[in-house]
């Protein structure tokens, strides 16, 4: 039996009935009652804007897939510029397509010196670094003069090129500009990570990544490089909905991630941990979340009703890494944190749980990384969703200029009142 509904009009007592697929109906069952009848929805919380093959996500059962493939599997197996050619082109690379592409992305890492010696020059010396990368990201984008021909395969494959091997670059510029240390050339011996590792912390020619380091970065991009609809994404949907080139777009993506409530979320669980001190305080602040005063962050998500799949491998690769560098110190904190929020009813009853914020803070600190350059590390793998949903976008015949209509709530028509009678 087909599935379906069927709304009706009470004011006219006409009705419609639409199928459901997939769990969506279309929004012109709307249209077909009333021309100007409009759904009020804030934050989109029930409005499917798009129709979209890249990634897959149930959060009640804690499920995440990207193309098809489990991210635990990804995670465990792959690498970073192989989920990276996965998501950009639908399915995993052969081993010619997978050599040609790391060698394409590999000898496309350096940027203009312009870029590099002036552009970056001109940042206040405490400028963010993510403010930083924003602005270095749209001004990439003036140095190509095909960058807004994004209507041939040939030229928006040029520029999806340029910025997955360009923005580990920027990013590690950002992070030696606020140090005040000379910018380290990429080294195309290298591999994605491992390089990025290189030019953030290379002093001197005796310098070398740890290999353990290394693929822990790697994974951490391969879990961080697409989540569906989410507020970066949508804002990179939104802009390319008015065909604007790949650079300016992944800008306004990156900049939607700057918000404290998408990307930064990371950096939170970090000072939350610091503020609890030490692992007697915990209880109290537990208490104090309970009572309503403060957030316990790093648990809950917009979507997951279940545990985050992402915090699960965070967490076994936390323990990996910190075999290398030594503990942190705030591990134990999250560990008691976590085990007595995991036994409250309270957090239970909510389906508040792990997310990838809670562990990944605790791996970039271990590794060396300030807290104001999380959202940066965010936003380096995410460039790659970024891009495939622009792709999918220019290529959705259903898409059009994003132009969400409004519930107007102000003033009728009144009259000007000069201001000596106001």
């Amino acid at each position: 039996m087909a599935e379906t509904i069927t709304i009706t009009d009470d004011r006219t007592g006409k009705s419609v009935t639409v199928p459901i697929v997939g769990g969506v109906f279309s929004s012109a069952a709307l249209r077909d009652l009333d021309p100007a009848l409009r759904m009020y929805d804030p934050a989109f919380l029930s409005t499917a804007a798009c129709a979209s093959s890249i990634t897959y996500l149930d959060g009640d059962a804690g499920i995440l897939r990207y193309r098809g493939y489990p991210i635990e599997q990804l995670a465990e197996k792959s690498t970073f510029l192989e989920v990276a050619y996965l998501l950009l082109n639908g399915d995993l690379p052969t081993t010619e397509q997978l050599n040609q592409w790391t060698f394409d992305v590999t000898h496309h890492t350096m940027i203009h010196e312009n870029m590099r010696k002036r552009f970056v020059d001109g940042f206040h010396y405490d400028a963010h670094p993510m403010g930083m990368f924003i602005s270095a990201v749209a001004a990439l984008g003036t140095f190509y003069e095909d960058s807004k021909d994004i209507f041939s395969k040939e030229s928006l494959d040029k520029q999806i090129l340029r910025l997955v091997a360009k923005v580990p670059t920027i990013a590690a510029m950002t992070y030696r500009f606020s140090k005040g240390l000379p910018f380290v050339l990429p080294n195309n011996a290298l591999p994605y990570a491992e390089n990025f590792l290189n030019m953030m912390y290379r002093i001197g020619d005796d310098f070398s990544v740890d290999p353990v380091l290394a693929r822990a970065m790697d994974m951490l991009f391969i879990l961080h490089a697409d989540h569906e609809q989410n507020c970066g994404t949508t804002a990179m949907r939104v802009v390319s909905s008015a065909n604007t080139d790949p650079f300016s777009s992944t800008a306004a993506a990156a900049a939607a991630l700057y918000g404290p409530l998408h990307g930064g979320a990371n950096e939170a669980v970090v000072h939350m941990l610091q503020d609890i001190g030490s692992l007697d305080n915990v209880p109290a602040f537990i208490e104090s979340v309970k009572r309503g005063e403060g957030r316990l962050m790093g648990f809950g998500h917009r979507v997951y009703k279940n545990f985050d799949p992402r915090a699960r491998i965070i967490k076994d690769t936390a323990y990996e890494v910190f075999k290398v560098t030594g503990k942190n110190p705030l591990l134990d904190i999250a560990l008691k944190l976590e085990e007595t929020a995991l036994k409250d009813e309270y957090f239970v009853s909510r389906k508040l749980y792990p997310n990838v914020d809670f562990y990944s803070g605790l791996i970039y600190q271990a590794l060396g990384f300030p807290v104001e350059m999380f959202t940066v590390l965010f936003a380096i793998p995410r460039t790659v969703g970024w891009l495939a949903h622009m792709s999918e976008l220019l290529n959705d015949k259903d898409q059009k200029i994003s132009r969400p209509r409004q519930w107007y709530t102000g003033a009728d028509e009144r009259n000007y009142i000069p201001i000596t009678k106001r």
